[in-house]
């Protein structure tokens, strides 16, 4: 549906409408939308076909492969098994204890010198990731990276490292290791697919926002309808527009009748 404009009030002395068609309201025809974003077609298509080209090449070119891989340990001790199994309470609270773990600096600093990595506390705090599933003692400890074989190998050093540390301090048996990290072989990041769509959706919207605006701001009276609907004058006559086409094809055929009357003359 479309607002409607406001239909100005005739002036008293001249009967003529008042005011400038600036003053009136602005209107948006959805129907004249429609059918100029259908004229346009081939600019909204070629629009969005460039912006998923660059969001393909930008992705390819100049985004950084990321990694992830996860290694699983089960916090369950044996010697307390019966009463955590029964008591999901006590389970939980356990299970939130040794994610606090990882926030440890000794567990930071031993994954660092065990493997002799370049990193900060910041940049491994900021590589881990550790989730624990509802209802469940198990632990995943994921690590991203730009290299597929650095990320297994630090998830599995901070599954080693955490357990030795828990068992260590907590004073408990040492947690198992569930399932070791082993090297990805796809990347989680970034999402190529995802991003040639996002390019190919933003450059059809873009361009239909231009059909739009301009539009919008297509303020000219194109039919003898809307200047009596919106000024309220009577139109007298309307002169057709000639296209170039046919003005020069007239050009040549009048020219032609000259030449020929031309050479009639001659002839007598």
């Amino acid at each position: 549906m479309s607002e409607r404009r406001k239909k100005p009030e005739a002036d008293a002395a001249t009967g003529l409408p008042s005011g400038t068609p600036e003053e009136y309201e602005t209107t948006i025809d959805l129907v004249e939308l429609m059918y100029r974003l259908l004229a346009s077609w081939k600019m909204i298509v070629a629009a969005a076909v460039a912006l998923a080209v660059a969001f393909g090449f930008y992705t390819l070119c100049f985004v950084t492969p990321m990694y992830e891989a996860t290694a699983t340990i089960y916090v369950l001790s044996r010697s307390d098994s019966a009463i955590n199994m029964s008591d999901l309470q006590i389970g939980t609270a356990l299970t939130s204890d040794y994610i606090k773990v990882f926030d440890m600096w000794e567990v930071h600093e031993g994954v660092i010198a065990n493997l002799g990595l370049p990193y900060s506390y910041a940049q491994m705090r900021d590589m881990l990731s550790v989730t624990n599933d509802s209802d469940t003692r198990m632990l995943d400890i994921t690590i991203t990276s730009d290299s597929a074989e650095e990320a297994a190998t630090i998830a599995n050093e901070y599954a080693n490292v955490a357990s030795q540390y828990i068992a260590e301090t907590m004073s408990t048996d040492r947690p198992n290791i569930m399932s070791t990290a082993l090297v990805p072989a796809n990347p989680v990041s970034p999402n190529k697919t995802r991003n040639v769509l996002l390019g190919f959706l933003l450059g059809a919207f873009a361009a239909a926002g231009v059909v739009t605006v301009r539009m919008i701001l297509d303020d000219k009276y194109k039919t003898a309808d809307e200047i009596r609907k919106y000024t309220g004058l009577i139109t007298l006559a309307i002169v057709p527009m000639e296209s170039s086409d046919v003005t020069n094809s007239r050009g040549k055929s009048g020219n032609a009748g000259k030449v020929r009357r031309d050479s009639g003359r001659r002839k007598t």
